[in-house]
This record gives structure tokens, sequence and C-alpha cells, in this order.
């Protein structure tokens, strides 16, 4: 592995930094895009039960707020839950722009990285093939160790590039997916706890 680093050139450097950068964050957002992460199971139905039982008060809805993302949506709207439906919903909706953000994180920089590695790589070529020209020139081609070490260098470095972007890539196409799927899933239990609490405020109030 280190000849290869080493036989590569110095590109191959920033090309090894992108590749442990691109592990850390594809691990980092396995870790933290877990479904029960994000979206506890139950959660509407717990917050549906405090509120039936007169227990949801302020420490629960702050504990709420900092359990889960789900859970700082579903406080948002509760802050706002003796207000008009249309006030709730705008509340949910404006956390849950800044919810996604948050779940987007580190995804530019792997795509980023899957998209500037093969051009890393390409530079390398590039260079490696100047060497060989640059041989040629100076010494013609009777030697053909010399003429091997660019087009090896150019080799390594287009095999390291696409190595680094190829599943750089696949991984930010797949983190973009599941973020959102997330946040779909998310508004879905969020607007369900909104309905549910206003059905039961109506009938509540005609029973009255």
């Amino acid at each position: 592995m280190l000849e290869l680093v080493r036989d590569g050139g110095f590109l191959m450097w920033p090309l090894v930094l992108c590749s442990i950068i691109s592990l850390a964050i594809i691990a980092e957002r396995f870790w933290s895009l877990q479904t029960k992460r994000i979206i506890p199971m139950n959660l509407v139905a717990q917050v549906w039960q405090w509120d039936e039982a007169g227990i949801l008060d302020a420490i629960r809805i702050q504990r709420l707020k900092e359990g889960s993302p789900l859970g700082k949506i579903l406080a948002a709207g509760l802050v706002n839950r003796n207000r008009d439906r249309e006030v709730m919903k705008e509340n949910i909706e404006e956390v849950g722009r800044h919810v996604a953000h948050d779940l987007e994180r580190f995804l530019n920089t792997l795509g980023t990285i899957a998209s500037i590695t093969p051009l890393l790589g390409l530079l390398g070529t590039v260079i490696g093939m100047i060497k060989v020209f640059a041989v040629i020139t100076a010494q013609g081609i009777g030697d053909p160790g010399t003429l091997a070490e660019g087009i090896s260098e150019a080799l390594i470095t287009t095999a390291a590039g696409l190595t680094v972007a190829i599943p750089s890539l696949m991984f930010y196409r797949y983190f973009r997916g599941r973020v959102d799927e997330l946040v779909v899933t998310m508004e879905q239990e969020a607007l369900k706890m909104v309905e549910v609490m206003h059905i039961v405020e109506v009938t509540d109030g005609e029973t009255e």
C-alpha cells in the first residue's frame, strides 16, 4: 500500500486524505441516520397519551425536543397546540426545514469528495504523462524503465481517484435518498399529531 502511494506521486496524499474523510463521513452518517434515532417508535401515540392524561407540560415538551429530530418537530407544534391548526403546521414546517438541514450534515462534503477525486486522478495522469514525454525528449525511448515510472504514476493516480470517487458517490446518493425518506416520514407523523389533537379538541367542544 505504501509503495503504491509512493509510486503514485505527491497527488496520492490528498487522495488518501479524501478517502479517510469519506470513510469517516459514511460511518458517521450510518450511525446518525438510524430510524430509531430519528423517528422513535410510537412517539406520537405517547404525546397523545400525555395530552389525554393532562400531563403534557413544558418539561415534557422540552425533553421531547431534546430526545430526537422527530421530537423536535413535534415540540414545535405542541408549543402552539392551543392555537389554530394552521399556526401549528407553520411552526412544524419551519422547524422541519432546520431538522432536514441538520440531517444533511457532511453530505455536501461527501459529494465534493466524489466530484474532486476523479479530477485529482486525472491531474495525476497528466503529470505522469508530462514526465514520460519529458524523458522521451531528453533521453529518447531507449530506457523503458524510466518511461514506466511516469506511466505507472499516471495509472496509479487515476485508479486511486476512481476508487475513492465511486463509493463516495454511491453513498452520497444513498444518504440523500435516506434523508428525503426520513423527512417525509417525520412530516407525516407531525401532521398526524396535529390532526388527532384538533379532532379531539373539536369533539370536546361539541360535547360541551
